[in-house]
């Protein structure tokens, strides 16, 4: 049981600040923020969950199972996430790839304490057993300095993959393309230092202000972190509607503004771009189609267009309402790895990309978000985001691109760079 009260905020903006500050003295939060980003599917402006009062931390094996029986037994809010590698629960694969990271594959805690912010009005729910600690802690909160650093640290960043293996790689897919294992594979490589000590409060600060992305997160389990700014979201649940927004396509942004509605007025009309988009809408409707009521798989937006501070993107919207004999668990087991971050056909790809990537995925392409007590959820997908062990001292981010039978290697590497842009800067 929670004990739920509102309260109205002057200056919502600095109050997301305090508050994420406020959080850092716990050792599990997940603060969550819209960056007041248009859009249609929204429920929040920012949320905040801390201090774990259970938690399910598991590897892949049995994972579904295991976050099912915890859902349903809790019947209360949950955070946290599901990494790539449970893939290997779902299909007969394996992540035998370097991983300096070490994650645990599934992790989500019920918090002692929740905020929600919506516009100016902020819903506070507190368990029972801390209830008491409310009011005392929303004044700790105001009066929480805002947290502005200064960056020292200076980090040498690496490249999993040089150059030239990259192109030699995406040829290698290319093979595989005309030979008929896949039509369409997100192949990813790795950024990363070693040694590196760095403020993670800073860098999401930095990260979210250059990026404001729809579906940031800052996640901390003790010290391992993602600091996220990622515009994608994979998959929500409201009632019995199912909704997914997947994300192929990229243009870059221009200062000038005739030359930035040129790039997205391209990106608009590029074939490879659009076929790679149809391609995992329609993988992705196919996934829904497992859990949902006959018929009602739906395709709201093909390809729209929408603009971030640092790409423009081609996102479509696939709805469908689930079928009652399906629980919420059922549906993430039976999309995930989510279609834009695997390629099609799902499966084969998985493998390939397997052998052909450097790193072990982990948390990076998997998903971070939240079950309601009334068992819906929303979660993102995880790009455009650093990892980080503070405890081994590593620092970590990944980024991929959709390679096709139209796909140029050096094209593919470029936008490899384009989307590793906010994360270098950020870190260096």
């Amino acid at each position: 049981m929670r004990v739920s009260i509102r309260k109205n905020i002057a200056n919502p903006k600095l109050f997301k600040e305090q508050l994420l500050s406020w959080a850092q003295q716990f050792r599990e939060v997940v603060f969550l923020d819209s960056n007041s980003y248009p859009q249609q599917y929204s429920s929040f402006d920012c949320m905040l969950a801390v201090d774990a009062f259970t938690s399910l931390k598991t590897d892949y094996y049995n994972a579904f199972e295991d976050l099912k029986q915890y859902q349903q037994n809790t019947k209360d809010w949950l955070f946290g996430y599901l990494s790539y590698d449970l893939k290997n629960d779902i299909e007969n694969l394996q992540s035998n790839n370097f991983d300096g990271l070490n994650f645990p594959d599934l992790f989500f805690f019920q918090p002692k304490k929740v905020f929600i912010l919506k516009g100016y009005e902020l819903e506070i729910q507190y368990l029972l057993l801390c209830d008491d600690e409310l009011e005392e802690d929303f004044g700790e909160i105001i009066q929480s300095p805002n947290s502005k650093f200064q960056s020292l640290e200076s980090l040498e960043i690496k490249q999993r993959i040089s150059k030239d293996l990259y192109i030699q790689k995406v040829n290698k897919m290319l093979e595989h393309i005309h030979i008929g294992d896949m039509y369409e594979a997100n192949f990813c490589m790795e950024f990363y230092a070693e040694n590196a000590i760095i403020n993670p409060l800073e860098k999401f600060q930095k990260l979210n202000e250059i990026s404001q992305a729809p579906f940031s997160v800052f996640f901390k389990n003790y010290k391992q972190y993602l600091l996220s700014a990622s515009p994608e979201r994979y998959l929500k649940k409201v009632g019995d509607k199912i909704i997914s927004q997947p994300i192929k396509g990229t243009s870059k942004r221009f200062s000038d503004p005739i030359e930035d509605e040129k790039s997205k007025n391209i990106l608009a009309s590029d074939t490879k771009e659009r076929a790679e988009n149809i391609m995992i809408t329609d993988l992705v409707r196919n996934d829904l189609s497992h859990t949902s009521q006959k018929g009602s798989v739906e395709v709201e937006e093909l390809c729209g267009i929408y603009s971030f501070l640092q790409v423009h993107q081609m996102i479509s919207t696939v709805t469908s309402k689930l079928d009652s004999k399906f629980s919420a668990v059922d549906v993430l087991k039976t999309t995930f790895p989510m279609g834009s971050m695997t390629g099609a056909p799902k499966i084969s790809v998985m493998e390939i990309v397997e052998n052909l990537e450097e790193t072990k995925r982990g948390l990076y392409s998997g998903a971070v978000g939240y079950f309601t007590p009334e068992g819906d959820f929303d979660f993102n997908v995880v790009i455009r985001s650093i990892l980080y062990n503070q405890e081994n001292k590593y620092v970590s981010f990944s980024v991929g691109s959709a390679i096709t039978s139209l796909s140029i290697p050096e094209k593919e590497y470029e936008e490899c760079l384009l989307k590793a842009k906010a994360m270098h800067e950020v870190l260096q």
